[in-house]
């Protein structure tokens, strides 16, 4: 066996495949990743496609290549976990999406015209989605959004599914009374009833504000994650007065950081009003 590949700084995609094999194999290979199955992978392969997003939305393309090579080595590492066990193998996935790629986009690699909007091409998209499912006999609207999702992201997903086969409510006003019924029944279980009934409400809640979002054309956890650095940047900025003043958080008072964030607020609004 020779390490030539291994050590080869553009041996590309067959480079990597062979150090998966390797760091798998059960005789010479490292414990750690000998012992890996899918389900114990599963969650770094999400944490790495959130890091991918992340650097993106930092704008930082020397740590995004690095991320993106983190979420790449997910797939190999799933993919040779499929190998070993006979399911497939990376050639057979790699082919698997090329195939769908080629199916989903007839105006590209066939004789369908290219002369239509973007929305009639996720229209299409959508309805050969609709014949694989039920190709597959799941021919359910909402049989494949995927369980393991995170929830906000599910909800929107669920939500648009169901739009497209006319379960929807036709504008925003009517989703806007539905919140406000859904913050009464809140408030209601609240003050009368227990803890799973406040959880079930304090659901429905969150489940309607997603679809209002999407009334909107707001993707819900791009705002979500928009409103975490927000928050995040307001209190660095409280920390970062009250330190100059030798102080921090627990040393103050809620009036005195509510006023720090304020002028923070202000000030960002006066930069992007200039």
């Amino acid at each position: 066996m020779t390490d030539d590949l291994i050590h080869d700084p553009k041996g590309g995609m067959p480079r990597l495949l062979e150090i998966m094999r390797r760091l798998r194999d059960p005789d010479n290979g490292c414990p750690w990743d000998i012992e890996q199955t899918f389900d114990t992978i599963a969650p770094y392969t999400i944490e790495e496609a959130y890091e991918v997003a992340d650097a993106i939305e930092r704008g930082d393309m020397g740590e995004l290549k690095g991320e993106l090579g983190d979420l790449l080595l997910q797939v190999v590492y799933h993919a040779e976990i499929g190998a070993e066990a006979g399911h497939f193998d990376f050639d057979a996935i790699a082919n698997g999406i090329s195939d769908k790629m080629v199916d989903r986009h007839p105006h590209v690699f066939g004789d369908e015209s290219r002369d239509k909007s973007a929305e009639q091409q996720t229209l299409d998209w959508e309805t050969q989605k609709a014949r694989e499912r039920a190709a597959r006999q799941r021919a359910g609207v909402l049989a494949d959004v995927a369980l393991g999702l995170p929830a906000a992201m599910r909800a929107q997903k669920l939500q648009n599914r169901a739009a497209r086969v006319g379960f929807d409510w036709p504008d925003t006003s009517m989703v806007l009374d539905k919140l406000a019924e859904e913050s009464r029944e809140l408030v209601e279980a609240r003050d009368t009833l227990g803890t799973a009934e406040i959880a079930e409400e304090f659901g429905d809640l969150l489940f309607v504000v997603i679809n209002l979002g999407r009334h909107l054309g707001v993707d819900t956890e791009t705002a979500l994650r928009a409103a975490n650095a927000k928050f995040t940047r307001r209190f660095e900025a409280i920390e970062a007065t009250l330190a100059a003043q030798g102080r921090g958080p627990e040393d103050s008072s809620l009036e005195e950081m509510d006023a720090i964030w304020n002028a923070t607020k202000a000030a960002e609004k006066s930069v992007r009003q200039d």
